[in-house]
């Protein structure tokens, strides 16, 4: 399955680092757009003067663990689709030029079931697909979800739970269901 991961999704570390670490795993192909990729590090500035440079380092990174994860957009491939949100329309276009099987987003209301249908495309929140995920792959998303907990224990210096964690990141039910 190959999904193309929105910008709200690559951008929070944890989320970041569950969703990718899953796909590293081989329980899916991740995609996203240089615009993409762009709009994550612009995000990054939220954490402070260093953050967009942190974040340019972790999209290096991220590309040379995917180095097919990139999806070139022709010029002009976004002048037949509309979304609600045109800033959206970039998305949607990537997504179509790279096959992709479904946008991996929590920007819900700007990317409408019916019009993604239309393009052969599916909408999955991140939450909802990691716990898909770990219901076909338990073992797969646990050692993920461990790995990631042992990474935000070691930055913070702090006794990380696991549904804690998950919580703050936005992944409650997974969250749940690893700490079950």
């Amino acid at each position: 399955m190959k999904v193309l991961i929105d910008a709200c999704v690559l951008y929070p570390t944890v989320m970041r680092q569950m969703v990718l670490g899953v796909a590293e795993a081989g329980a899916f192909t991740p995609l996203w757009s240089a615009r993409i990729a762009e709009e994550w590090a612009r995000a990054a500035r939220k954490i402070g003067p260093g953050g967009e440079t942190l974040a340019r380092g972790e999209i290096a990174a991220a590309s040379s663990r995917f180095p097919e994860a990139v999806v070139p957009v022709p010029q002009g491939a976004e002048r037949r689709f509309w979304l609600p949100d045109p800033a959206d329309i970039h998305v949607l276009a990537a997504a179509v030029v790279a096959s992709a099987d479904a946008i991996m987003t929590l920007n819900a209301r700007d990317f409408p079931r019916n019009v993604l249908a239309e393009e052969g495309l599916s909408r999955v929140d991140p939450d909802s697909f990691l716990l898909g995920v770990w219901q076909a792959q338990p073992a797969l998303v646990a050692q993920v979800g461990g790995d990631v907990l042992a990474e935000a224990r070691r930055l913070s210096g702090e006794d990380w739970q696991m549904r804690a964690l998950l919580r703050k990141a936005r992944l409650p039910r997974l969250g749940k269901a690893l700490a079950g």
